[in-house]
């Protein structure tokens, strides 16, 4: 079962949650979800837990316990959602210019 953590410290370190969650069976995996330019944590987790019983014991019970001095949110993932596509455009050509713009 994938598991959603959030609210997490930017120090949290996937080697602490591997633990935190290790506590209520196998942990596959621990993603700790970090910005493209900077590198730094967005403050959320995923924890893939191989077995459902105990992943669901783990959310039970670590849903609102102060880690690192803040208390996390842990319920299961939801699927990612499709964004809608958008045009992508804005009002400029190719060569750069506003062509029938108003601006």
């Amino acid at each position: 079962m994938n598991i959603y953590v959030g609210n997490l410290p930017y120090k949290a370190t996937e080697e602490e949650l591997k633990d935190m969650f290790g506590s209520f069976g196998d942990v596959s995996s621990v993603r700790i979800i970090t910005d493209h330019e900077s590198g730094r944590s967005k403050g959320f987790a995923f924890v893939e837990m191989a077995n459902d019983e105990q992943a669901k014991a783990a959310i039970e019970e670590l849903n609102g316990v102060e880690f690192i001095g803040r208390p996390i949110t842990v319920n299961e993932a939801r699927p990612k959602q499709e964004r809608p596509r958008t045009g992508g455009g804005g009002r400029f050509n190719r060569e750069g210019h506003g062509g029938n713009s108003r601006y």
